[in-house]
């Protein structure tokens, strides 16, 4: 955005105009604050913020994208840079720092002078204090994590040991697993746990190179904390973890005693979040043993792949599954659990089966999901209200919230149970049995009826949350005291309007305001009593919109009437400091219903998705990892095909145990390998997250974890070359994936010579054959390594029949021209009008026949000279113009070289002639004419194609 976008209308910054002392006295303090280049730190000024110093050059080069937003606060010797940030900026800022960056922590400060203190700091992985700022138009999308690590070697293993803190749920968790010299199980966990900031120890042994380690967080996009050793201590953690953990303390002493370093991280972790500071966490937490092979491990190669998350740069929200997926109704509940299920996918059958037993109930009965989304829409964040109401500050608001948002509980568990279809006793064992269990009286009985004794329900559509008089004998007492004095009050406004012959209200008005009670009326109407007015009242002030004026009597009442608002006030909030913390004593009910809603929201989003599609999704079949094959007929990629402009090709995905297990996948740039490799991955992510995936059929072996090298990224802006990023990222699938998991590789070996690039693929595909034997999707543009597929041949013996097929993108060089055309599949689509026959896909059987680098380039233009000196090296250096069959099996089958069978001539006068009745089809008015026209004016073209086709042996391949 420009500059002049980024500063408020007009360009105008607030202006700090601080006298002379009190500016001295600020850059005296400024300059004693500890030294934190992560820290982004503000002054509050009331009406605006400030920022100073190296923070102020950060804020008007980042934000404001131009240095003249600087101001120069004291003189030039000891002077301090300056910037002025409005409130609605700030807000803007902090999102920024706290929710999409991961480099900086925010604090901010109230006072004046030399006089300031902190009052509020946020990282990434502690939103807590700027929660309000954050989310006050904004729902909140994740529960943002933090973990700690202590790397450690026991008997010659490196073991790392781990604790997490989400904050926002209020859960602790704690594991110790043997790790790799990569850290990818680390990696692993930190994606699944959704990790925010990582704390590490700054004084650790030589003896173990974190930088891998580092490098790991630094690919989450994480913010590293380093902290002294001796924090990661576990001295009265049983002692202190009895306080903030809820329920007896035996079982956490018993969860402990399975760990030795994970107690130190822990330890680390209550210190640093100051979980002990606040009493409001006392019996709240909860805590768990993490599982690191509960769920699919993915990590941050395979989110960027995928797009799994929303990117800074997506042009749309269907860039990214989340953005694809995210049809959820309620506020902020159902993203967060959907974000978490996206990077927790499902490895036991029956789990994923049970979710998908619900999206099919929700997407075969319209009533039930549009029922329930109806309801879910009148639900509020039922999470961060109950967050809201264990604060010190917590008012009536979130209590009445609460009220209105379980109050529609009762009507989906109305909604659910007139769903009878093959599914209800699904239904009825996940959802209506827990309803049923916590909207008894003795739970949400107890708390609704506090709500509708406690409060003037009434009040809350005027924006007023107050206590009912009914509830309270004094508060009763000083309401009606309160009321006979209004009713004086009014008298004597009447009395005031008949006294200045003024008609009520309309020109007498009474306010209320910073002066009490007041009169006021307009500067024409002052005219007519002006002498009235100056003889019996007391006027307070004249401005633009009238007279303000008071008499003996109304300020009388109206200092009574402010004394028992007083009373009132001091009364109702002893009374409302009670009401919320009864409330607060509900939350395990508020949180069962929002795990509920939650779930639901989620499922129905899968639901309403898979139907709306312009192609439906389709229900997977499950089998477990060492079962099934992973088949994928008619599969579509499912962001790329929700784009503006994007006709879909769909493809069928056949990895098939013995068969076609590890494929070869070649063909010309931009042919769509890439997307065709990456739609595999996230077909089998949907389908075990449980939803409907977009296949016309689909059946899907479970895989314990996706692994995916298909770009670099941003890796040369941390200083990692573009092939390096590639060998660590292959590195990590060599060292992480088994046979259970699923493999994605797109062009590796790009980033080096062709030998040693070529000579490396061919390594590792052998190893990922002979070793790791997981399904694998290898993208290449080295058409050599075809020839694993003829693993009869004295050179591949030693290669097991694990199934290795080769596969291409079509595509056909004109050889008179030498120009590249791809096949589209427009041309077999009108063909199958032709033919009873099956349309042939796009990624055909077979391995691709040449290269086409060169002709790509002719796409993009390049010089004429330089394509005719391209061509010349590379006729002399190509060797590899045909594969052999070494195996002596048909040229056919899958996995063998594709031959050449058509000549030159039949393929360009067939291109020629397939063009021309594209040409005449597309031509064709059908929209014009009846039925029986259209039919007869496409037989005719299909005649005269047949008669053109019958001495084309290239053409007749497609009748």
């Amino acid at each position: 955005m420009d500059s002049e976008d980024c500063l408020p209308e007009g360009g105008k910054l607030p202006e700090l105009k601080p006298d002379a002392r009190q500016a001295q006295g600020f850059i005296s303090f400024f300059k004693k604050l500890p030294k934190d280049p992560r820290a982004i730190r503000f002054f509050d000024r009331r009406d605006y913020y400030t920022a100073h110093g190296e923070n102020a050059t950060f804020i008007a080069k980042t934000y404001y994208h131009t240095m003249t937003a600087l101001r120069q606060l004291g003189g030039n010797s000891d002077g301090i840079s300056s910037v002025s940030v409005s409130r609605a900026m700030f807000e803007t800022i902090a999102r920024n720092l706290l929710l999409d960056r991961t480099d900086h922590t925010l604090e901010l400060y109230e006072g004046s002078g030399s006089s300031w203190r902190l009052t509020k700091s946020g990282t990434p992985g502690n939103i807590g204090s700027f929660e309000d700022i954050l989310f006050a138009n904004n729902d909140m999308q994740y529960s943002p994590v933090t973990v700690a690590l202590f790397p450690v070697f026991r008997e010659g293993q490196l073991y790392v040991a781990l604790s997490f803190v989400d904050m926002t749920n209020r859960k602790l968790g704690l594991a110790e697993f043997p790790e790799d010299s990569r850290f990818t199980n680390v990696e692993s966990a930190l994606v699944e746990l959704g990790c925010k900031e990582c704390l590490l120890p700054a004084d650790f042994e030589k003896s173990i190179d974190l930088q891998p380690l580092q490098d790991a967080i630094s690919n989450c996009s994480i913010l590293l904390t380093e902290r002294k050793k001796a924090e990661f201590k576990s001295r009265d953690l049983v002692q202190d973890l009895g306080r903030i953990i809820r329920g007896s303390v035996e079982p956490v002493r018993d969860l402990l005693s399975q760990f030795d370093y994970a107690l130190g991280t822990l330890g680390a972790l209550v210190s640093y979040a100051e979980l002990l500071a606040d009493d409001t966490n006392y019996g709240n937490y909860t805590i768990e043993k993490f599982n690191l092979d509960r769920y699919m491990r993915l990590d941050s190669a395979v989110v960027r792949a995928l797009n799994i998350v929303e990117g800074k740069t997506d042009v749309n929200k269907n860039f990214s599954l989340f953005g694809l997926m995210n049809r959820t109704c309620t506020a902020g509940m159902g993203k967060r659990l959907l974000n978490k299920w996206l990077k927790q996918p499902l490895i036991d059958v029956n789990e994923i089966n049970n979710r998908l037993d619900m999206v099919q109930a929700f997407a075969e009965d319209p009533e039930l999901r549009q029922g329930l989304r109806q309801q879910l829409k009148r639900i509020s964040d039922i999470d961060r209200l109950t967050h809201a109401l264990r604060k010190k500050s917590a008012n009536l608001q979130p209590v009445v919230k609460l009220y209105q948002s379980c109050s529609r509980i009762p009507y989906i568990k109305g909604v659910l149970q007139q769903y009878n279809g093959q599914f209800s006793t699904s239904v009825m064992t996940r959802f209506l049995s827990s309803l049923e269990e916590w909207l008894t009286e003795n739970r949400y009985g107890r708390f609704a009826n506090l709500v509708e004794t406690a409060i003037d329900l009434g009040q809350v559509d005027n924006g007023e949350y107050r206590i009912s008089p009914l509830y309270s004998s004094d508060l009763a007492v000083l309401k009606d005291e309160l009321s006979e004095v209004e009713n004086h009050i009014n008298n004597l406004h009447m009395h005031t309007a008949t006294d200045l012959d003024l008609s009520v209200d309309k020109q007498l008005k009474l306010e209320k305001g910073p002066f009490g009670h007041v009169f006021r009326i307009s500067k024409k109407d002052e005219q007519k009593v002006r002498k009235k007015l100056t003889t019996n009242y007391i006027i307070i002030e004249t401005r633009k919109d009238g007279v303000k004026f008071t008499s003996a009597k109304l300020k009388k009442l109206g200092d009574q009437y402010q004394s028992l608002l007083g009373d009132y006030t001091s009364c109702q909030k002893k009374i409302v400091d009670n009401v919320v913390q009864v409330s607060c004593t509900f939350s395990e009910v508020f949180e069962n219903f929002a795990a509920i809603i939650s779930e639901l929201d989620v499922l129905q989003s899968f639901a309403d998705l898979a139907i709306s599609c312009p192609v439906p999704y389709v229900r997977p079949d499950i089998t477990t990892s060492e079962e099934g094959d992973i088949i994928l007929q008619g599969s579509r990629h499912p962001c790329v095909e929700a784009q503006d402009g994007v006709n879909f090709i769909p493809n069928d995905c056949t990895l098939a145990r013995g068969k076609s297990w590890f494929q070869i996948i070649t063909g010309p740039n931009m042919g769509g390998k890439s997307t065709f490799i990456r739609q595999v991955g996230v077909n089998v992510l949907m389908a075990q997250v449980g939803s409907f995936v977009p296949c016309d059929q689909a059946s899907i072996s479970v895989r314990d974890c996706i692994f995916a090298r298909v770009g670099a990224g941003d890796c040369q802006l941390r200083g990692v070359s573009t092939f390096m990023q590639e060998m660590l990222e292959t590195a990590s699938i060599l060292k992480g994936a088994s046979e259970k998991s699923l493999i994605i590789i797109d062009e590796l070996g790009r980033g080096t010579s062709t030998y040693d690039g070529f000579g490396l693929a061919w390594a590792i595909c052998e190893h990922l054959v002979e070793v790791t034997r997981a399904p694998t999707l290898f993208a290449t543009h080295f058409h050599e390594l075809t020839a694993l597929a003829n693993k009869n041949g004295d050179q591949h013996q030693h290669v097991p029949d694990l199934g290795i097929a080769n596969y291409h993108v079509g595509a056909h060089i004109d050889p008179s021209s030498r120009k590249l055309t791809m096949l589209y599949k427009v041309f077999i689509m009108i063909m199958s009008l032709f033919s009873s026959g099956s349309c042939v896909q796009k990624v055909e059987p077979g391995s691709c026949d040449q290269s086409f680098g060169i002709h790509v380039a002719e796409f993009a233009n390049f010089p004429e000279a330089v394509i005719a000196l391209a061509k010349s090296k590379a006729e002399e250096l190509e060797d590899f113009t045909s594969a052999p069959n070494l195996s002596g099996e048909p040229s056919d089958e899958v996995g063998s070289k594709r031959k050449r069978v058509f000549s030159p001539d039949d393929v360009t006068r067939g291109a020629a002639r397939a063009r021309l009745l594209l040409e005449d089809f597309s031509a064709l008015p059908l929209d014009e004419v009846d039925g029986s026209k259209a039919t007869e004016m496409v037989a005719k073209l299909k005649s005269d194609f047949e008669k053109d086709a019958a001495s084309n042996p290239w053409l007749q391949q497609f009748l």
